[in-house]
């Protein structure tokens, strides 16, 4: 059976040696290993093969025997034995031609996940900010320094791609007055809890305010004819509801979709507004403050 497991060892000659020796002693097999190193102590990522009747509790009492400590194991697959180098170009290639898939991206390179790890007694969360969009991943395993400078790396790419292909076909910049379509201008309407966009009397998008079940964040409903989309009109929908949202007395304003929606992220950024964007299971969500936009009434 493949186990990944994470241990912090001291930093002195010999550390690996002793855990080595341990493993041959209990026939487990090492066949990875990452090193991450730290001031006074290392973190050490293995894959280890065991006999199949071993269980975590085991893993961390033989770990603890060479020294190591903070130990977090869980079953792997023969994919956590892919070359990590491959895998980090890989997903550079990934998000620079998809960039909105950068928290998919992320969550399978550091192993992790977006919601609240299930089972454990602690986790970690690493924070990354793309454009003004905070992404939230977190595990068991606590992240490294090293694994935190790649995972702003990653963002910081992200950010400039989307920042050079600012083209107002794809994320919706420039919007405001953009002639789309057949020459026709939207026209953007308040009507009650909802902002209308309107061609020619016909609505081709709405976002509209749902009953808040949380004090101070008020649900977004946001649609766009699929005739329409591209063209800056969801992007346009969703700052005009970030404002009527604050005029009504809300904090913030929570998108959910499916974790598959690939127009969410580009869409926030292109409105310039700041968010949280989250997954858990197959539901993304997304948390915008509209405290410092600037009121929209009817």
């Amino acid at each position: 059976m493949l186990w990944r497991v994470r241990t912090t060892l001291p930093d002195r000659p010999g550390s690996l040696a002793l855990l080595a020796e341990q493993c041959g002693l209990a026939e487990v097999n090492i066949l990875g290993l990452q090193i991450f190193p730290g001031v006074e102590a290392v973190t050490d990522e293995l894959v280890l093969r065991t006999p199949d009747d071993w269980e975590p509790a085991r893993i961390g009492q033989l770990v603890e025997l060479a020294g190591g400590t903070n130990v977090v194991a869980a079953p792997c697959s023969e994919d956590a034995l892919a070359d990590q180098a491959t895998l980090y170009v890989q997903a550079a290639r990934a998000v620079l031609e998809r960039p909105m898939t950068f928290p998919e991206v992320v969550g399978r390179l550091f192993d992790a996940d977006f919601a609240s790890v299930e089972g454990a007694e602690s986790e970690d969360v690493m924070e990354m900010t793309v454009g003004d969009v905070e992404v939230h991943v977190r595990r068991a395993a606590p992240f490294t320094a090293t694994e935190h400078a790649r995972g702003a790396a990653m963002a910081a790419l992200v950010s400039d791609v989307l920042r050079r292909a600012g083209d107002p076909g794809i994320v919706g910049t420039g919007s405001n007055g953009r002639r789309v379509g057949g020459g026709a201008t939207p026209v953007y309407v308040v009507e009650g809890d909802s902002v209308a966009a309107r061609i020619d009397d016909v609505v081709v998008g709405r976002a509209s305010l749902m009953d808040d079940e949380e004090p101070g964040v008020v649900p977004v409903s946001l649609g766009v004819d699929p005739a329409w989309q591209r063209r800056g009109i969801g992007t346009k929908l969703l700052v005009d509801a970030a404002r009527l949202a604050h005029g009504k007395g809300a904090d913030e304003i929570l998108l959910a979709t499916r974790s598959d929606n690939q127009a969410v992220l580009p869409m926030v950024l292109a409105a310039g507004l700041r968010g949280r964007i989250r997954m858990a299971g197959d539901q993304l969500t997304v948390r915008v403050a509209v405290r410092d936009l600037k009121p929209l009434r009817a």
